[in-house]
Order: structure tokens, then sequence, then C-alpha cells
């Protein structure tokens, strides 16, 4: 418990400076379709303007943003990728960073194990991406609220925050598990930060080429896509099974490895 307390003091800054910034993301993504609503502008008009792989990059896809249901899931691209930012460095970070600070010596003398330590310090990041899942949630739900005219969409935000939630844990498992084989887990986080754009770049590449559609299952960000949950039905449960395949084989190799593993002096 000791350990669990320390680890959610020693990230307290970061994690309140991300909710600010989550928070302001979704007012001014909020903000913007205000204006482009009062001016009498249409969005779709504008974006049609754009090439076909601008769109795709800027998250531009196949629903109609006059709606605040289609702008928010454009949205929703740049508050997960946020999101999967944030628990992939939370993840590599917590681990490695007794190592990087050379301060391993405090921890490790106590009386207890390498599996206790490990749990304490995931258990820390994973309140920590729950804070951070529950902030964008109350800012999209209120916002919304503010700006909407329409249909409710406060049930299609909530399985959003789910399938956000579900990729959080993912890219902090892998965070974790890269710091725990790394020999110099310093590194760890600007690793899985890396493999997080490139699964992000292959999505995009898939939307704008459909015969390579089958590589979706290699990219988490095909997996949870706005425009499929909110306008196609929820989460796919395929999807799901994959997604907890992976959390569970990354947290594995966490523990296994950093049971294993010299730390560097």
């Amino acid at each position: 418990m000791n350990i669990f307390l320390k680890e959610l003091r020693s990230h307290r800054k970061s994690l309140i400076f991300w909710s600010i910034g989550v928070f302001l993301m979704v007012v001014s993504g909020m903000a913007k379709y205000d204006a482009y609503s009062s001016s009498g502008q249409s969005i779709n008009d504008l974006v049609a303007d754009l090439p076909k792989s601008l769109r795709a990059v800027l998250g531009f896809g196949a629903v109609d943003l006059s709606k605040i249901s289609g702008y928010y899931a454009m949205l929703f691209l740049y508050l997960l990728l946020m999101a999967t930012i944030h628990a992939a460095m939370l993840g590599a970070t917590i681990i490695a960073k007794e190592e990087r600070d050379k301060t391993f010596e405090f921890l490790f003398v106590k009386p207890v194990s390498r599996t206790t330590i490990i749990t304490a310090k995931l258990m820390a990041a994973f309140v920590n991406i729950v804070v951070f899942n529950l902030v964008t949630y109350v800012s999209s739900i209120i916002l919304i609220a503010k700006y909407n005219d329409g249909k409710a969409v406060n049930r299609d935000i909530a399985i959003l925050m789910v399938g956000m939630f579900i990729l959080q844990l993912l890219f902090m498992v892998i965070g974790s598990a890269l710091a725990a084989v790394k020999k110099k887990p310093k590194t760890a986080a600007s690793l899985a930060t890396g493999i997080l754009l490139l699964t992000y770049m292959l999505s995009i590449a898939i939307d704008l080429n459909e015969h390579i559609e089958g590589l979706k299952y290699l990219t988490p960000f095909k997996y949870y896509e706005a425009k499929n949950i909110m306008f196609g039905g929820g989460l796919d449960i395929i999807f799901v099974v994959i997604s907890a395949v992976l959390i569970t084989l990354f947290s594995y190799v966490t523990y296994v490895f950093y049971q294993k593993r010299d730390l560097n002096v």
C-alpha cells in the first residue's frame, strides 16, 4: 500500500496536466463546432474539398460532421491519441523510473517481493488512466449537452469511453512490458510511443487503401473506431477478445521479465 500511494503521489502533477490538456481539447473542439454551426457554413462541404489522404490523417471519416455525433466521432480520435500516449508513457516510466533515477536501492531493499512492487506500480498506473478516462467522459458529456440540439448521444459516448479505456490498458502494459524487457529501460517510453504512432499510421494507411483492410487486426486504432461504435452497433466482440488476450500477454511479460532482470546500477 505504501508503494501504491507513493506512485500515486509521484505521478499526481503529471496526471493533473494531462487531465487539463484533455479537458481543453474537448472545450476547443466543441467551440469550433459551435463556430461552424453558427456561421451557416457546411463543415461537410469544407472537408469534401480536402484530398482524401489529408482527410484520413485528420480523422475526417465517413461521418456527418454537421451533426454533433459525427463531429465528436472525429474529435474522439484526437482524445484517443492523447489517452493512449499518456498510458504508454505511464506504463513504461512507472516500471523504469527507479533505474532511470538511480533510486532503486531505496525501493528494493524493502522486505517485499518484486511481484508485490510491480503489482502496486501497475495498480497506481491503473488508477491514473481511470481518472484520465473519467475526466474525458465527464468533459464530453457536459460540453456536448451544452451544444447539442439533436438526439442524445450520452450512451454512445459511454461506449466510446469503454473502448478508450481498453486501449489505455493495452498501451499501458505494452509500455510496462518494454520497460521490463529492455536492458536500458529509460528508452522504453519513447519506444512505446513509437509503436503507438506506427500502429496509428497503419490505421491511416488502411483507410486510404481498402486492399490492406485485413491488416486492421494489427492496429488497435481500428478496434474501437468512433464511426463504427456510434453508427455501427457498439463494440465488436472479436476486437474486445483480442484486446483482452494482448493485455494478459503483455502483463505476463512484465511480471516474468522484471523478475529475472538485473537492475542497472
